[in-house]
């Protein structure tokens, strides 16, 4: 039996002694331990991460997973939990007070083929216990580490023979040719017609979330370019121009959590995309439209945590693009009031934000989780708690392959451009399968069937998570 086979087993066992009262075994409750005293993880709160894990898998080539892991920081988790993120400034002026934790930046650190940063940084206290009990066998770490280190080899080779038109040239064209598109869809706005306009409503919409979700998710891998500088420049001016959000608290989120700790409860979870109060199909068919309003009162109230200038160069950038949106709506589409122009910003920005949410919960949501002491390599991490949608022509157009079906190859190598991660699928599914490791699949209505049916379990139940669960 594999070594993820016997971890999830045990997974769920420990799940059903939980569910039937009884007492966990004393190995179990010396795993979840450190989760317990932890607190719930929050947008304003950083979490303590759990320790470096083997040593480089990738030492044979360049490091694919570059600045998509989080560091290990040093600080005593109960400080943290006090102080919470601090998040200075522009990530390359950034001066932190002495004894505070940096918090997240747009600087990439360098990870290992496990997904941890290499640096032999100190490991927080509180995982040390569990670290300790966890020792796994020499031989079944080697193997993993060199399933990771194979396939990154394999990977490796159709990068370097790719040019820099296949590695950022088609993704970089595609979010240029959708700025291209914005003057058509203003200007047939401004028709009495109802066709003329329902086409503008429809060209706003897939622009504007073709450079929310595409044009901030590849900044936020510095995946639009290959100099660091401009993708600094980039990330700010889709996150916080375009989408009306946090550069930091983005990157920090998605990039150092999600990415770094996928399926790991309490820090990658995908807890956040839960809403326990609202019923099934509120939650899946009402609430996304309230996404264009939620998202930038979210982001003022992360705003509290930073320095003033960070604070004000990300309001003047929302502001810069909200404004924007509306004055072209009156001054170009012609609209007469501002609730008309209003209501239309809502429109346009939650066209597609039903598949927005439905995709951030399917590809996640429903498949394993581990506790931060008991996660496998970062090879059997990805390919258990990741899942692909098949291809669509629309949601591939906005929000890109990374998103859609190429999760799974995204998630093991989260610095490649979409176009880059399609070319490297066929390899990657093809090795996961020859080395009989899951590559999960499914279809778009298949995964809403299951979320509307078990909604209660997946979605209000589990999590909020305290303890080690596998959830099949």
């Amino acid at each position: 039996m594999e070594p993820w086979q016997e971890m999830l087993m045990e997974n769920q066992d420990l799940y059903q002694e939980r569910q039937k009262g009884k007492p966990p075994s004393e190995a179990g409750a010396a795993r979840t331990e450190p989760l317990q005293k932890d607190s719930p993880l929050n947008h304003g709160v950083e979490q303590p991460e759990p320790p470096e894990e083997g040593r480089n898998a990738q030492e044979k080539g360049e490091k694919l997973g570059q600045g998509d892991t989080p560091s290990q920081e040093t600080a005593d988790p109960t400080q943290q939990l006090q102080t919470g993120i601090s998040r200075a400034g522009p990530p390359e002026q950034e001066v932190t007070p002495k004894g505070q934790d940096p918090g997240p930046t747009l600087n990439h650190p360098v990870l290992d083929g496990d997904g941890n940063t290499s640096g032999g940084e100190e490991m927080p206290r509180v995982f040390q216990r569990g670290a300790k009990e966890e020792v796994e066998p020499p031989e079944e770490g080697r193997r993993e580490e060199a399933l990771m280190g194979e396939l990154s080899e394999l990977v490796q080779q159709v990068v370097k023979r790719s040019s820099w038109w296949e590695r950022h040239g088609i993704d970089d064209c595609i979010i240029a040719l959708n700025f291209l598109i914005l003057p058509a869809g203003f200007l047939c706005l401004r028709s009495d017609n109802a066709l003329p306009f329902l086409l503008g409503i429809f060209i706003l919409g897939v622009v504007h979330h073709s450079v929310t979700v595409k044009g901030s998710h590849l900044a936020s891998h510095n995946a639009l370019t290959e100099s660091k500088s401009w993708g600094k420049v980039w990330a700010i001016f889709f996150l916080e121009i375009c989408s009306a959000f946090t550069a930091e608290q983005a990157y920090y989120n998605h990039v150092k959590l999600h990415h770094g700790y996928t399926n790991v409860i309490k820090l990658g979870d995908s807890s956040t995309w839960k809403l326990p109060f609202l019923n099934r199909y509120v939650y899946m068919f009402i609430a996304p439209i309230a996404i264009p309003i939620l998202t930038p009162l979210v982001a003022l109230g992360l705003l509290k945590d930073v320095e003033l200038k960070t604070a004000l160069r990300t309001l003047c950038c929302m502001f810069l693009g909200l404004y924007s949106h509306y004055w072209l709506l009156v001054n170009v589409s012609g609209f007469q009031s501002v609730w008309s122009a209003l209501i239309c910003m809502l429109i346009t920005r939650s066209l597609l934000a039903h598949p927005y949410i439905h995709v951030n919960i399917f590809q996640h949501i429903g498949l394993p989780m581990f506790s931060a002491d008991k996660k496998p390599k970062r090879i059997h991490l990805m390919s258990l708690g990741v899942l692909n949608l098949p291809r669509n022509a629309l949601l591939d157009w906005s929000f890109g392959h990374s998103i859609i079906n190429c999760h799974v190859e995204h998630h093991l190598f989260p610095n490649l451009s979409d176009n880059m991660c399609l070319k490297i699928k066929p390899i990657v599914s093809q090795y996961l399968k020859k080395k009989k490791l899951p590559y999960n699949e499914d279809s778009y209505m298949s995964r809403l069937r299951l979320f509307l049916h078990r909604y209660e379990e997946l979605m209000v139940n589990a999590p909020p998570i305290t303890e080690l669960v596998g959830i099949q």
